[in-house]
Parts: structure tokens; C-alpha cells; sequence
């Protein structure tokens, strides 16, 4: 649908789209965009993996850093058109964020936010 650098391009505008006090409580988290999804999950658009800042204490030092991750192939897949890519993908950006505060999957579907 997009090139691949077009596709980053689309990641950044919506990391540089979340609020301010967002950004800067991202500490120690890496934005990552695979081609695929890993293979158990063909249909995932993004995934967090990490320490959710609700379970980090005071002996969190010396990790590597959380990844957020954007499955391109899945995410363009389900895209209509430029325009909704970029919706798509600033959503999942979202979503993946919601994670690293340590927002469940079942809190955001019932904030209407899934």
C-alpha cells in the first residue's frame, strides 16, 4: 500500500500525536515495525511486550527496553486507503501505549477504546 519508509513515517506523526505528558513518561520503550506478525498470531497489528509502568519498582534498573511493536502486512491488510492506514495505525500506537501505563485488553474494551 505505502512504501516502507512511508510506513515509518506514519508510525512517527502518531507517536509525535500523543499528548506531551505521554511522551515523556515513555521511558526505556523502543517503537518497532516487523513485516509480519509472528506466526500463532496471523491477524496481530501491534503488540507491547515489557514491564508495564504499574508493575516497575524501585528496583527497576539495568532492563532492556520494552518494545512496541507495529506488524506492517497486518495493518496495511485491513487499510482502506493513506488516510485510513494513518488511522489504523495511530490507534494501535495507542492501544500499545494503554499497555505500557498497564491498561488491559478488557479495561479498554470497556472504555470503548479496543
Amino acid at each position: 500500500m505505502v512504501s516502507p519508509a512511508r510506513f515509518d513515517e506514519l508510525v512517527a506523526e502518531a507517536m509525535d500525536s500523543l499528548p506531551d505528558w505521554v511522551l515523556h513518561r515513555l521511558e526505556n520503550v523502543e517503537i518497532l515495525v516487523e513485516d509480519r506478525p509472528p506466526g500463532r498470531e496471523p491477524n496481530l497489528l501491534g503488540l507491547y511486550h515489557g514491564i508495564p509502568l504499574t508493575k516497575r519498582g524501585g528496583g527497576y534498573a539495568g532492563v532492556l527496553p520494552d518494545t512496541i511493536t507495529l506488524y506492517r502486512s497486518t495493518i496495511e491488510r485491513v487499510a482502506r486507503d493513506e488516510d485510513h492506514l494513518r488511522g489504523i495505525i495511530a490507534h494501535t500506537v495507542e492501544h500499545e501505549v494503554a499497555h505500557f501505563f498497564g491498561i488491559s485488553d478488557e479495561r479498554l474494551r470497556d472504555m470503548d477504546a479496543y
